[in-house]
C-alpha cells in the first residue's frame, strides 16, 4: 500500500529532495526580491491595513495549497510588509542584519532539528555549544571552572542569572534550597541593585521569580548614564538601616539608550565587599570583548559571577541566539533536576552531556552553530572592524548633530547608539517639540525612508540611532536628518 504521505518530510526520497529544491528555490527568490531595494525600509502599510490583509489568510483550509503558492503569498503578504533589517537606515533597534553564514546555518538548524537538551537528540550540537561555551568563558575572563547555556536572548539570560542568584542568596541566609522547598517568607527582604537604565528584564525576572519589581532599587546615573557609585553605597547603606537584605548588583554593560558601560570594576568591588552576587547584563555591549580598541571598556566583567551575551545584536546572528555564562558551574546545581526518560542521574556519572540540567528551557534549538559558523568564516579581526566603524559613524554623527542649531545632542555617545531631537528654531514648548519628533519619526517610517527609534528623556520625546549596520555610511545619516528637519518644518508650517 502506497504511503500517502511520502514527500512531505526532507527523507532523501526523491520526491521530497525535488520538492525541496524546487521550492527553495522559488523561496530564495522571493528573498533576493525582498533585499533587491533597500533604499525602502518599509512598504508603508498601516498595522490596520496590513490586519485586513493577513486576515484574508486561512491559516488551515480542508484541503492544502500548493507550496508554490503559499510561498507567493508569504512574498506579496509577509516579505513585502517587513522591516528591511539590513537597509542602512534601518537604526531603530538593537536589530541587526544577520550575516549569510548565520542564514545559512539557519538551514542546517532547521533541516536537522536537533534538540539540544539530551545528547541523544543532538550529539555533535551539544559538544559544539559547551565548545562555544568554553570558548566564550575564556574570552570573557573566565578560568576553566566556568560553564554556560546557549539562551534565546538577554531576557531569558538576565532571569537565569537573578534566579541563581536568589536561589544563592537563600541557601546562604536561610539553609533552604529553594527548589526543593520553595520560597521562604522572610525572602520578601532581598533586594536587587542596578542602574536605573538597566534593562526592563531585571524587573520582569523579579517578578516571575517571585521577589515582585518592587525588589528592585534603581540606583541614579552620572552624567555619562553609567550607574553612580555614590549613589550605589547610599543604597546599600539603606538596605542596612531598613533591614533589607541585598542580594546582587546587576551592572549594565550597554544601556538600550544610551549604550553606557557600569564601572564594573567598582560594581566588583562593592559586592566582593558585601558578599553579593555580581551579574553583568552585556547583551549589547558584550560583543567589544572581540576589540582591541574597545575591550577595555568591558574591564572587570570577568570579576562578574555570571554574564548575559546576546549574539543577535553585534555577533550578527539571526534571532534568536544569546548565551548565559557563569564563573562556577557548580552554581548550576541550584537548577538541576533529573528525569529518567531524559538525563537521569546515571548519564552524569557516566559524563554524558545533558544541557537540559543547566537550561531553563527543555527543547532548545542549536543555535550555536550560528555563531560557529559566523566566527569561522570572518574571523576575530573582521567582527572587531565592523563594531569599531559603528563607533567611528556614532561619533562622527553626533558630531554633527551638536553643530546643527535645529537639532540637540542628548549626550555624547559611549558605543553606537544616541538620542537627538529636533528643536527647530526654539520656538516651541516641549510638549509642542514632543508632538513634532514623534509625527516626523512615524511618518519618516510609512514612508519607508527609514526606520528610526524614539524614547523618553528628561520627560521630553528624543529620537535614536541605533547603528550596528556597518554598511550604514555617514551620507545615509546626513540624509535622514536633512528629510526629518524637512518633515518637521511641515509639520510646524502647516
Amino acid at each position: 500500500m502506497p504511503n500517502h504521505f511520502t514527500g512531505w518530510f526532507l527523507d532523501g526520497s526523491d520526491i521530497s529532495v525535488n520538492s525541496y529544491n524546487h521550492n527553495t528555490t522559488l523561496a530564495n527568490q522571493s528573498l533576493l526580491q525582498h533585499v533587491a531595494n533597500l533604499e525602502q525600509v518599509y512598504s508603508g502599510m498601516s498595522p490596520a491595513q496590513l490586519a485586513t490583509q493577513i486576515a484574508e489568510l486561512e491559516p488551515c483550509p480542508e484541503q492544502g495549497v500548493e507550496l508554490s503558492t503559499v510561498i507567493q503569498e508569504v512574498e506579496q503578504h509577509i516579505l513585502q510588509n517587513s522591516i528591511k533589517v539590513s537597509a542602512p537606515l534601518c537604526i531603530a533597534h538593537l536589530h541587526c542584519p544577520p550575516l549569510i553564514p548565520s542564514v545559512i546555518a539557519e538551514t542546517f538548524i532547521s533541516a536537522t532539528n536537533q534538540s539540544l537538551d539530551s545528547w541523544d537528540q543532538s550529539p555533535a550540537a551539544t559538544l559544539l555549544e559547551q565548545h562555544i561555551i568554553n570558548w566564550l568563558g575564556n574570552i570573557f575572563g573566565y578560568d576553566n571552572q566556568a560553564d554556560g547555556v546557549f539562551t534565546s536572548g538577554g531576557t531569558l539570560s538576565n532571569l537565569m542569572g537573578l534566579l541563581l542568584a536568589r536561589n544563592h542568596a537563600t541557601k546562604k541566609h536561610f539553609n533552604i534550597d529553594v527548589w526543593q522547598q520553595g520560597i521562604p517568607a522572610e525572602a520578601h527582604q532581598f533586594r536587587v541593585l542596578c542602574s536605573e537604565e538597566a534593562h526592563f528584564s531585571v524587573q520582569q525576572s523579579l517578578a516571575l521569580i517571585g521577589m515582585g519589581t518592587n525588589a528592585v532599587i534603581p540606583v541614579t546615573t552620572d552624567e555619562h548614564k553609567r550607574i553612580a557609585i555614590s549613589a550605589l553605597d547610599a543604597a546599600l547603606e539603606h538596605c542596612k538601616q531598613n533591614h533589607l537584605i541585598p542580594i546582587a548588583i546587576v551592572g549594565t554593560a550597554g544601556s538600550t539608550n544610551f549604550g553606557s558601560i557600569d564601572p564594573l570594576q567598582e560594581l566588583a568591588k562593592r559586592t566582593q565587599q558585601h558578599d553579593l552576587w555580581l551579574h553583568v547584563d552585556a547583551a549589547y555591549g558584550g560583543a567589544f570583548i572581540l576589540s582591541d580598541k574597545y575591550c577595555h571598556l568591558l574591564q572587570g566583567i570577568e570579576l562578574a559571577d555570571s554574564i548575559t551575551v546576546d549574539f543577535h545584536k553585534q555577533f550578527y546572528q539571526s534571532i534568536s541566539c544569546g548565551a548565559f555564562l557563569i564563573k562556577d558551574s557548580s552554581y548550576f546545581n541550584l537548577i538541576r533536576l533529573h528525569a529518567e526518560y531524559l538525563n537521569p542521574e546515571t548519564d552524569q556519572i557516566n559524563d554524558i552531556p545533558n544541557l537540559v540540567t543547566k537550561s531553563l528551557q527543555t527543547t532548545k534549538r542549536f543555535d550555536a552553530l550560528k555563531l560557529f559558523m559566523s566566527l569561522r568564516n570572518l574571523g576575530r579581526k573582521v567582527f572587531a572592524g565592523m563594531i569599531e566603524s559603528t563607533v567611528l559613524l556614532a561619533q562622527q554623527i553626533a558630531a554633527e548633530i551638536e553643530q546643527d542649531t535645529q537639532l540637540q545632542l542628548a549626550i555624547k555617545p559611549t558605543l553606537n547608539t544616541l538620542l537627538f531631537r529636533y528643536i527647530g528654531d526654539n520656538l516651541l514648548t516641549d510638549s509642542e517639540l514632543d508632538i513634532v519628533n514623534e509625527k516626523i519619526c512615524q511618518k519618516i517610517l510609512m514612508d519607508g525612508i527609514a526606520n528610526i527609534g524614539k524614547t523618553r528623556l528628561y520627560s521630553c520625546s528624543y529620537l535614536k540611532f541605533t547603528l550596528l549596520n556597518p554598511n550604514t555610511k555617514i551620507d545615509d545619516l546626513r540624509k535622514i536628518l536633512n528629510i526629518l528637519k524637512h518633515y518637521a518644518f511641515e509639520e510646524i508650517t502647516f
